[in-house]
């Protein structure tokens, strides 16, 4: 097949980029790093990328194609080269650029040693010859202990390209894989660490790091782990954490978040009253509802019912989360193993969650 790709080249010494466009003839089960290895060994042999595994287990080859970040050899090119497409190849974003799709690694790793990747000792169990682990501990750290380094989730964050100094998503969730470990020692320090500032709660939720994360790691809800069990063990001083504390008793009260309330209660009186001039600019806006009497949505016993469900489970802290990804985890296999049929076809189970059809898809691609 024939595969056409535009690759943006950077000179380091000149600091000049340009955008230079290759075609080849490669086989049709080549991946987007095959391809780059036949433009450089039969076209352009100055061409710089990484690679090493060649199977998805390294991670050294990421970079960005079409402006988010892949595995390069992961990436499948015969669907992209049968509908004529030519991506745009660059190297990938929030570290510093040494040559072409080369990235320097040095910030991603300082970040890294700075969440101190490696367990620390439990002095309670020194007599003990062997620290055994249930497999539902280990349960908690799974899909963290997937990640390979590989910085793709790095690439594509936006709290880190506003703020460098925001310890990324990848470094976090190395962070949950010994927080959540039994085995450690030093769990409370961790989150007291994690929690400051350019911590845990400068997350911005976009969710980017778990679309682009190739090993399924998701490191936005390895963040959320951390926040849970942050404020499961009072660790809450981040006006973060005050908001999150804050949504959830709006949400039981009165169903819906009360803004209005939003700022006293988290930033204190004295924040508030600075904020008035703000609060009156939004007021003819209708984006500041009266605080008296609150507004309850429809229903709220459901909402209250949830809350109450949820304490009596005692799944607080991160194993709630751990439960919510063991519940998806079943729907999908349940999906794919069992044809037609779902769980939502079972007797009083849940409604069925709205889901695009694949034609409606097509229309909004289209």
């Amino acid at each position: 097949m024939q595969v056409g790709l535009k690759i943006w080249r950077y000179d380091s010494k000149t600091g000049e980029r340009a955008l230079k466009e290759y075609e080849v003839d490669a086989p049709e089960e080549a991946t987007l790093l095959d391809c780059l290895d036949l433009v450089k060994d039969r076209q352009d042999g100055s061409l710089a990328y990484r690679k090493s595994c060649r199977m998805m287990i390294c991670g050294s080859c990421g970079m960005r194609m079409d402006g988010g970040a892949v595995l390069a050899c992961k990436v499948r090119m015969y669907d992209v080269a049968e509908a004529g497409h030519v991506p745009v190849i660059s190297a990938m974003g929030n570290l510093p650029i040494v040559k072409d799709l080369v990235v320097d690694m040095a910030p991603f790793w300082q970040k890294m040693r700075s969440v101190e990747p490696y367990l620390q000792p439990r002095y309670d169990q020194a007599e003990e010859r062997e620290n055994i682990v249930t497999t539902e501990q280990m349960d908690v750290i799974h899909k963290e202990s997937l990640c390979i380094n590989c910085g793709c989730c790095v690439s594509e964050c936006n709290s880190m390209e506003s703020d460098p100094d925001f310890l990324g998503p990848a470094a976090l969730a190395k962070g949950m894989r010994f927080v959540g470990d039994a085995r450690d020692g030093a769990r409370i320090e961790r989150l007291e660490r994690y929690s400051e500032e350019h911590g845990i709660w400068d997350c911005t939720r976009c969710y980017f790091c778990n679309e682009r994360c190739p090993k399924g790691v998701d490191p936005r809800d390895a963040i959320a782990k951390l926040g849970a069990e942050a404020m499961k063990n009072g660790i809450d001083r981040d006006m973060g954490a005050k908001h999150a504390k804050w949504f959830v008793t709006s949400a039981k009260t009165t169903g819906w978040l009360r803004e209005t309330e939003l700022v006293p209660k988290t930033q204190g009186v004295v924040k508030a009253i600075k904020e008035i001039k703000f609060a009156m600019s939004l007021l003819p806006k209708g984006k500041v509802p009266p605080p008296f009497p609150p507004h309850v949505a429809a229903e709220v016993d459901e909402s209250r019912a949830l809350y109450d469900l949820v304490k009596a489970q005692g799944v607080d802290g991160a194993a709630g989360i751990v439960q919510g990804e063991k519940a998806l985890g079943a729907l999908s296999h349940h999906a794919e193993t069992s044809g037609d049929r779902s769980p939502y076809d079972e007797p009083d189970s849940a409604p069925r969650p709205y889901l695009p059809s694949e034609k409606e898809s097509e229309e909004v691609t289209t």
